[in-house]
């Protein structure tokens, strides 16, 4: 089941755990991504708090954590080849793995069609 946040974060959940990227859409807007930088695994964040850092030949811009919890794991592949992100955002391009502190509270954030209008 994927869902999407408002700054254009996915996650893919499977139990407590959540896979986490940006979105094709955010994607698209920053071009081509020649630095990722990731947290630490067992770094724990709030909802909203910067957790990744990625650089285009556009701008700099924060992945945001989109839920509280505890980084479980991370992608080194992105960080080693950042076009893995503008090749396969949502696959190979994963930022982090993020154990949830509250499943619950995945409800309040956006389903694909609603993040399909909000970037329309």
């Amino acid at each position: 089941m994927l869902k999407f946040t408002q700054e254009h974060e996915w996650l893919k959940l499977e139990g407590d755990v959540a896979t986490v990227g940006i979105t094709t859409y955010a994607v698209e807007q920053l071009g081509d991504l020649v630095f990722v930088e990731l947290p630490e695994v067992g770094a724990t964040f709030s909802k909203n708090d910067d957790a990744a850092t990625v650089e285009s030949v556009k701008a700099a811009s924060e992945v945001y954590c989109p839920l509280d919890g505890e980084i479980v794991e991370v992608n080194p592949a992105i960080v080693a080849d950042p076009s893995l992100v503008n090749s396969d955002p949502q696959g190979a391009g994963w930022f982090f793995k993020l154990k949830l502190k509250n499943l619950g509270d995945v409800d309040g954030l956006l389903d694909e069609a609603a993040y399909k209008e909000l970037t329309a």
